[in-house]
C-alpha cells in the first residue's frame, strides 16, 4: 500500500540554486488544501533527467497521487516526459493529439511551428493528454500500479487552471469523500497567537474539530479542520464559537483578503476615500487597488514623500514641518485634513513615519509611525511604534490603516 496520499514533485534549476522561491509548489498546495486535500510530501529536483527519474521512481511506489510540474516546455527537451517513460518502462512517442494541439496553438497565436515545438508532443506511450487552455505545452497523466501521476507545466496560470480542470475532478473521483479534509480559516489582526490561544474555549469545540495556526504577517491565521460526515456542520459550530470571542479582530476568511474586504465595506457604506502615504510609499494604495472595483470608493492617492509634496499637495503649513517635523502627529493631522479639503472625499487617511533602517532619533526611533484619518467627525490621529525591518514596518503600517478603515466603515454601516 502507498505510504501517503498526495505527493508534489517540482523540477526547476532555479529552485535549488537560490535564484527563486518554490512558488510553484505553493500554488499546488494552496489549491489542494482549499479543496480538502492534504499533500504529504513535496520534492524539488533540478532540471536533470536522471534526478527526475529517481524522484518519480520513488514517488510512484510511495504515493497514490503524484503531481509533477516543470520540464515540459519547448526548451526542456522533454526532460520530464523522458524521465517518466524510463520510470514506468514505456517507450517515448509522438502523441498525435498533442502534436495537433501544439500546431493549433501556434496557428492561433501567429507563431511558426518548428522542431522545438514538436518535442512538446513527445510523451510516454500510454499517456492520457491533459488540455492546457492557456499555453502551448499540454500536460499528461499516467497510471502505474496503485499510483496516478499528473504532469503539468510550471507557469503559474497554466498550472492552476489545469489543476482545477484536470486534476481535481480525478481526485474527487478517486478520493473518498469521507477522507477529505474540510477546513475554515480566520485571518485575525491585532492579536498574537499566544493571546488567541488563551481566548479560544478549547473545551467547547465540537468533537473532531482541530485547530492550528500559521502567519501571514501581520495576520494570524486560525485554521479549523475536520474529517468525516457532518464535517461542515461541526466547522460551522466551531467558527461561530470562535467568532464570539475573536470576531472583533476578523479581517478576512479563507479565499479573501483584508484589503478586498475593506474595499467592499467602504463601498457598502457609500464612503469615498483619498490617501496620502509617506513611509509606506504607496503600499496601501496598491493593496486597495489589487481587486477590481476600487473606483467605487477610492478617489485619489499620493505618495507625498518629500516635505515639499506635503506642503504643495496637502497644504501642510511650513510652520508645522519646521516645529514638529514630517514625522509627527501635527503633520499627520494636517496631511489628512488638507487632503480631505482638497479631494472632497468622505475620508482622507494619511501615513507618515520612519520605516528605517536609518533616520531614527531617540525621540523618534525607527518604527515610529503616525496615522491620521479625517472625516466629518474631525481628524483622529495616533502614534505607533512598530518593530521589525523596513518592509515589516511598512506592511504593519498599511494593515493598521486598513484596520482603521474597516472599523470606521463597520461603525457607519451600524449607525
Amino acid at each position: 500500500m502507498p505510504s501517503f496520499d498526495i505527493a508534489i514533485l517540482t523540477t526547476a534549476e532555479d529552485l535549488l540554486s537560490g535564484d527563486s522561491t518554490n512558488s510553484i509548489s505553493a500554488v499546488v498546495v494552496d489549491l489542494l488544501t482549499r479543496h480538502g486535500y492534504r499533500p504529504r510530501c513535496s520534492l524539488a529536483v533540478s532540471d536533470n533527467e536522471k534526478e527526475i527519474f529517481a524522484a518519480l521512481n520513488y514517488l510512484s511506489r510511495q504515493a497514490r497521487f503524484v503531481i509533477t510540474s516543470g520540464g515540459l516546455g519547448p526548451g526542456s527537451n522533454a526532460l520530464t516526459a523522458r524521465a517518466a517513460a524510463r520510470a514506468l518502462g514505456l517507450p517515448l512517442v509522438i502523441h498525435e493529439e498533442a502534436l495537433e494541439m501544439v500546431r493549433t496553438w501556434c496557428h492561433n497565436h501567429h507563431q511558426s511551428f518548428n522542431p522545438a515545438n514538436e518535442r512538446v508532443a513527445l510523451l510516454p506511450q500510454t499517456a492520457q493528454l491533459l488540455v492546457n487552455p492557456h499555453g502551448m505545452t499540454p500536460g499528461f497523466s499516467l497510471h502505474h500500479n496503485q499510483c496516478r501521476m499528473f504532469f503539468l507545466p510550471a507557469e503559474a496560470m497554466e498550472l492552476r487552471t489545469m489543476l482545477e480542470q484536470s486534476v481535481l475532478p480525478q481526485l474527487k473521483q478517486d478520493y473518498p469523500e469521507e477522507q477529505r479534509l474540510h477546513r475554515r480559516t480566520l485571518k485575525l489582526f491585532g492579536l498574537s497567537e499566544v493571546r488567541i490561544r488563551t481566548m479560544i474555549p478549547g473545551g467547547r469545540l465540537p468533537e473532531g474539530v482541530s485547530i492550528n495556526y500559521s502567519h501571514d504577517f501581520p495576520l494570524v491565521l486560525v485554521h479549523l479542520k475536520a474529517h468525516g460526515e457532518e464535517a461542515d456542520e461541526r466547522l460551522d459550530q466551531a467558527e461561530a464559537l470562535l467568532l464570539q470571542v475573536l470576531g472583533d479582530h476578523l479581517m478576512a476568511r479563507e479565499g479573501q483578503t483584508a484589503e478586498g474586504n475593506v474595499g467592499q465595506l467602504l463601498t457598502q457604506a457609500g464612503l469615498t476615500l483619498s490617501l496620502a502615504e509617506s513611509c509606506t510609499g504607496g503600499l496601501l494604495s496598491s493593496m486597495l487597488t489589487r481587486d477590481p472595483g476600487a473606483s467605487a470608493f477610492l478617489n485619489r492617492a499620493g505618495v507625498t514623500y518629500a516635505d515639499a509634496a506635503k506642503q504643495h499637495w496637502l497644504k501642510v503649513p511650513q510652520a508645522i514641518l519646521l516645529q514638529h517635523g514630517a514625522v509627527s502627529e501635527p503633520c499627520a493631522r494636517a496631511m489628512a485634513g488638507g487632503l480631505r479639503h482638497e479631494s472632497g472625499t468622505d475620508l482622507a487617511l494619511a501615513i507618515t513615519g520612519i520605516a528605517g533602517p536609518n533616520g531614527g532619533t531617540p525621540d523618534k526611533p525607527v518604527g515610529t509611525v503616525y496615522l491620521a484619518l479625517a472625516s466629518d467627525a474631525g481628524v483622529h490621529a495616533q502614534r505607533y511604534l512598530f518593530a521589525g525591518d523596513r518592509s515589516r514596518v511598512q506592511r504593519m503600517s498599511a494593515f493598521m490603516a486598513l484596520e482603521w478603515l474597516r472599523r470606521f466603515a463597520l461603525q457607519r454601516l451600524a449607525d
